[in-house]
C-alpha cells in the first residue's frame, strides 16, 4: 500500500495581486516542480496552524490563514497527497526561500505558465477563474 501524506498550501497573495509561488529544489520530492508553499501537518496541528509553521520555518515570514480553497487527493507514483490549500495574507515580513530553487510572485492569468506538481494544479485552476 502507497504511503498517505497529509498537507497543506498556502496561496499568497500581495496588493499587487500577484501569488506566491515556490519551485522544490531538485534535492525536493518532486524537483524542480512549482508548488503553493506549505508542508506536513504534524500530529496535533490544525491545517491552518500547520501552515503558519511551515510558512514561518521555510520561508523566514508570516502569514494569516484565510479561507479554504481546495482539497485534492492525488496518487503519484510512490504515495498519494491529501493536499489543502487555503488563501493567506503576509502579516510579517518578506518570504525568503531557504530550502526551495526560486520563488517569484505570479499574477493569476500567468501562474498555468509555470509547471505545477500535479496536486496543485486543481487549485490552480480555481483561483485562474477567480479573477
Amino acid at each position: 500500500m502507497k504511503k498517505q501524506v497529509h498537507v497543506v498550501g498556502a496561496i499568497i497573495e500581495n496588493n499587487q495581486n500577484e501569488i506566491f509561488c515556490a519551485k522544490r529544489s531538485p534535492e525536493m520530492v518532486l524537483p524542480n516542480l512549482w508548488e503553493f508553499p506549505g508542508g506536513k501537518i504534524e500530529a496535533g496541528e490544525t491545517p491552518e496552524q500547520a501552515l503558519a509553521r511551515e510558512i514561518q520555518e521555510e520561508f523566514s515570514c508570516s502569514i494569516s490563514v484565510g479561507e479554504k480553497v481546495e482539497d485534492t487527493t492525488y496518487e503519484y507514483e510512490k504515495f498519494i497527497v491529501r493536499l489543502e490549500t487555503y488563501k493567506a495574507k503576509l502579516e510579517n515580513g518578506q518570504p525568503i526561500a531557504i530550502e526551495h530553487a526560486e520563488t517569484k510572485w505570479v499574477k493569476r492569468d500567468k501562474l498555468a505558465q509555470l509547471d505545477f506538481a500535479p496536486a496543485d494544479i486543481p487549485a490552480v485552476e480555481k483561483i485562474e477563474r477567480e479573477k
